[in-house]
């Protein structure tokens, strides 16, 4: 029998709440899992075991699987008996190892009272497989690997494991609004935060009709992509059409952008507060544009009464787009439909602006009655 062999992470090392981050863990593996088959899905010595209950799609699975935060690695092994004969027959149909270079045999004994030690399973299903394939055996550099694992109901035999998704179940650590824009960063900045256990309420400022329906299609389209990570998403779209033509009619040119961020972060906070999230996530990356000087960010920061989580902060641009191209995000990204963060941009913003000076700016239209109304008309997208 072919089954799903998923390794836990750091999970383990969970003293008495490891219990509840297990739980939520699978609990997220069986709903991935659903569309594909019926699976009966276990933990066991620091594993975890889906196994097909009747006809499944096994690569549509394996693939969904793949995307759940929580696990290091996943393989597709085949289930036998522990017995050395059954462990070498299962080893010798393993997919890919007739056209391998060469190989070798790594084992795991869990289960201490199979009679065979490690290297002694190495040796007899690495000599049966060199006798009965003429493969060449290369223990430093192999073509293929073998693993053999002796658990405690059976054994399990299957090639090099496929890296994990990592990190920790969404909603274990918490909830924090995701201020999601049409980019590169936030995104991935949104994806950081989910593998660390946030569970995730996106934010998307639109300022119609200064920017396009697509560029809202495409937002939604970032946070379905998203939510194939993380679990069904509640976009919510703010209209910021009349926030930002105020700033733009009674504000200094040069704040404009700081002051547009400010509101942003407010209105982002009254949002978190309404919906039990202790957190705002930002795609900021120092340094990269004028509002992300260390004094830009100060001052925006001071606005929020919630704290602001930058996961990009210290990453470059490449790095950025590196882990886009991992989460799926980077093509939809670059569509070009701009959104609202790129309007009314002054050609010579403030990259040092003083508090003082964008508290005054604040005063000269207002902000508060804006912001109320925004919070008004709010557009709730389920993806």
């Amino acid at each position: 029998m072919e089954i799903i062999l998923l390794k836990m992470g750091e999970m383990v090392l969970k003293g008495l709440n490891r219990s509840r981050f297990e739980s939520s863990l699978l609990s997220r593996l069986r709903a991935v899992l659903a569309p594909y088959g019926a699976f009966g899905v276990s933990s066991r010595q620091s594993a975890v075991y889906a196994v097909p209950e009747g006809e499944c799609d096994m690569d549509g699975a394996f693939a969904a699987a793949g995307r759940v935060f929580g696990f290091t690695a996943l393989c597709r092994a085949l289930q036998c008996g522990k017995d050395m004969e059954e462990i070498q027959q299962k080893a010798l149909s393993l997919p890919g190892l007739n056209s391998a270079r060469s190989f070798k045999v790594e084992a795991r004994r869990a289960d201490k009272r199979f009679s065979f030690t490690s290297p002694q399973i190495c040796e007899q299903v690495g000599g049966f497989l060199h006798e009965t394939l003429r493969l060449p055996v290369d223990v430093h550099t192999p073509g293929e690997v073998v693993w053999v694992e002796i658990r405690e109901s059976a054994a399990y035999v299957h090639t090099r494991p496929a890296e994990g998704a990592g990190g920790l179940p969404p909603g274990t650590a918490g909830k924090a609004v995701l201020l999601l824009s049409g980019g590169i960063d936030s995104p991935v900045a949104g994806w950081r935060m989910a593998r660390r256990g946030l569970s995730l309420l996106p934010v998307h400022f639109h300022s119609y009709p200064y920017t396009s329906p697509e560029a809202k299609d495409k937002v939604l389209q970032l946070a379905r992509i998203l939510g194939s990570w993380c679990g069904p998403l509640t976009v919510r779209l703010v209209s910021f059409t009349a926030i930002q033509e105020a700033i733009r009619k009674h504000c200094p040119g040069d704040l404009v952008t700081v002051l547009t961020r400010r509101s942003m972060c407010r209105v982002a906070n009254e949002i978190a507060l309404r919906n039990g999230a202790g957190a705002l996530v930002t795609g900021d990356c120092l340094g990269q544009v004028a509002s992300q000087t260390m004094e830009a960010l100060a001052v925006t920061a001071q606005a929020s009464a919630l704290p602001l989580l930058r996961p990009l902060i210290g990453m470059d641009k490449e790095e950025v787009a590196r882990t886009a191209r991992r989460v799926g995000t980077f093509e939809t990204s670059i569509l070009p439909y701009e959104d609202c963060c790129g309007l009314f941009t002054p050609r010579h913003p403030q990259t040092k602006p003083k508090l003082e000076a964008v508290l005054a700016a604040e005063k000269l239209y207002d902000y508060e009655t804006l912001e109320a109304e925004t919070l008004k008309n709010i557009e709730k997208n389920d993806v």
